[in-house]
């Protein structure tokens, strides 16, 4: 049974929650125990989707040992029959369609510094890739933080996945993932020109607060930016999901802190959907190889 494993930033939990819970082919759902993980159970909890929890270092344990069947180990020796040959290739293609997903989910506010970013991303990356026949990054480019992550990670022999865009373009952050990519992002932007504006999916509107408290622990925060004149819109994207009934007074009361008006924006999950797909695919190919 193939694992596809998905290390993702806490700002895609709506999606997270969207795709995992829409995916009626998996066999079984892992989701990796820690403080950041309860919106995402709490989410799949409402969508009837109702995983297994565990610490990330009890997962191999709940995945047992090996990914193969005890009697296609042993049938081995019998493969040089064509009868047995054909068997074994059959069972081999429905072992393969049988996912195993594990979803570890990273602290919001990583980003804030690229070095630790990266470092967390790449030592969580280090220890699923003893389980995982792939691995799903949802996550941006940030800035740069995984420029040379692949290359780094050849030694693991475990492919990585990357959230991109229509355009094979890897999503500069999650406005993009949300809006259609980064052609779109920049069409965006372009429209709000001379104006500050801040994006705003579901996610952004309900950790705001949060993530204000946390900068200012760092004392590298500094809100005067937010209130100044040439920053006067907030933009909502509204992706369709429903997780949040808070979302359009989350944003208002944004809005109504820092005087701005709001524009509401169509976004949308098709992004997120597509690199779940090619990654479920690139994981079943690696297995029957």
């Amino acid at each position: 049974m193939p694992v596809l494993s998905i290390i993702s930033c806490r700002m895609f939990e709506d999606e997270l929650a969207h795709i995992i819970s829409s995916d009626k082919e998996m066999k079984q759902l892992i989701v990796v125990e820690n403080k950041d993980s309860f919106g995402l159970l709490r989410k799949l909890r409402s969508d009837n989707c109702l995983p297994r929890t565990s610490p990330l270092d009890r997962v191999p344990f709940l995945l047992g040992n090996g990914h193969g069947s005890g009697f296609m180990t042993i049938s081995k020796p019998l493969l040089i029959l064509p009868f047995f040959r054909k068997i074994h290739e059959k069972m081999k293609i429905k072992a393969a369609q049988e996912l195993t997903v594990v979803v570890n989910l990273l602290k919001l506010g990583l980003h804030d510094d690229i070095e630790i970013l990266r470092s967390e991303v790449y030592k969580n990356i280090k220890e699923m890739t003893s389980f995982s026949d792939g691995i799903l990054l949802f996550y941006c480019s940030c800035g740069g933080a995984f420029e040379n992550l692949e290359e780094n990670c050849l030694e693991f022999d475990c492919p990585l996945y990357w959230f991109k865009d229509g355009n094979e373009e890897v999503v500069v952050d999650c406005i993009s993932a949300a809006i259609g990519g980064n052609a779109a992002y920049d069409e965006l932007m372009y429209t709000c020109r001379g104006t500050g504006a801040l994006y705003f999916t579901s996610m952004w509107a309900s950790s705001w607060k949060e993530m204000r408290e946390e900068r200012k622990k760092s004392r590298n925060f500094n809100e005067n930016y937010l209130k100044d004149p040439r920053y006067s819109r907030v933009v909502k994207l509204d992706t369709g999901l429903s997780y949040d009934p808070d979302f359009h007074k989350n944003v208002r009361d944004f809005a109504r802190t820092f005087d701005m008006e709001i524009i509401e924006v169509k976004g949308s999950v098709e992004l997120a959907e597509k690199s779940y797909r090619t990654a479920k695919k690139g994981v079943v190919q690696h297995t029957l190889k």
